[in-house]
């Protein structure tokens, strides 16, 4: 969410850090004038219906970064319709330069804050949705503005079909430690996980990305998986 962002709710936090980087380079900058206008979310209508008809599930990424996993998923299910979310817009021009390669049709972007668009989810409407390697907020003052905070799962319990899963991957153990806590203690969650080599190593069929490689060459990187317990009632 922009600093002019119609949300003025106090306890409505920024999870994430700059907006721009490096000027991007002209094939990009001109993706974002042309082709994200076509892929990007109207806001106020469901978001299902941003797709065409046949449109076997909905997936969300929150934090794309550079798009890399988000490309990858979309051109491996061409029947899934695929949400992403990032607010740093060079990493915006990085996914549309992907999609524009592969001729991937079934991406829907949102260039800002996630949670802008959560009321256009309608309840239920999401199988799968991915949290990779958000920003851990390290310092303890700044643990407030981390994205995994309970009134983010409310939402995602909200949006996520029975049975739907939750996965977050991160590199920084104390938000891991902070991530399990929160959502283990969820009503709405249960952690997947049957063994240490369920968190140690990624699942089947993950995919990867620089980032992850980078980190695999000396860091710890913890895959956690969650599912949505079936609704009662």
């Amino acid at each position: 969410m922009t600093s002019d962002s119609p949300n003025t709710d106090p306890g409505y936090l920024r999870s994430y850090g700059r907006r721009r980087g490096k000027k991007q380079r002209p094939g990009r900058e001109r993706l974002m004038d042309d082709l994200l206008p076509r892929l990007q979310v109207k806001s106020g209508t469901p978001i299902p219906d941003q797709f065409p008809p046949g449109t076997k599930a909905l997936w969300l990424e929150i934090g794309f970064g550079g798009g890399e996993h988000l490309s990858q998923q979309a051109k491996a299910h061409p029947d899934i319709g695929f949400i992403g979310c990032e607010p740093f817009l060079n990493g915006v021009g990085k996914l549309l330069s992907q999609l524009d390669n592969d001729g991937s049709e079934n991406v829907r972007i949102h260039a800002d804050d996630a949670r802008d668009i959560f009321p256009d989810f309608p309840d239920g409407s999401l199988a799968r949705v991915f949290v990779l390697f958000p920003d851990p907020w390290p310092k303890t003052k700044h643990h407030k503005r981390r994205l995994i905070q309970t009134p983010f799962l409310d939402d995602l319990a909200r949006m996520l079909e029975d049975g739907g899963e939750f996965r977050l991957a991160s590199d920084h153990m104390g938000y891991v430690r902070w991530a399990l806590a929160h959502v283990s203690r969820h009503p709405d969650f249960e952690w997947m996980a049957e063994g240490p080599e369920d968190w140690r190593e990624p699942p089947e069929d993950w995919i990867g990305t620089r980032y992850e490689q980078k980190r695999l060459a000396g860091d710890t990187i913890v895959y956690l998986r969650f599912r949505r317990k079936p609704r009662t009632g």
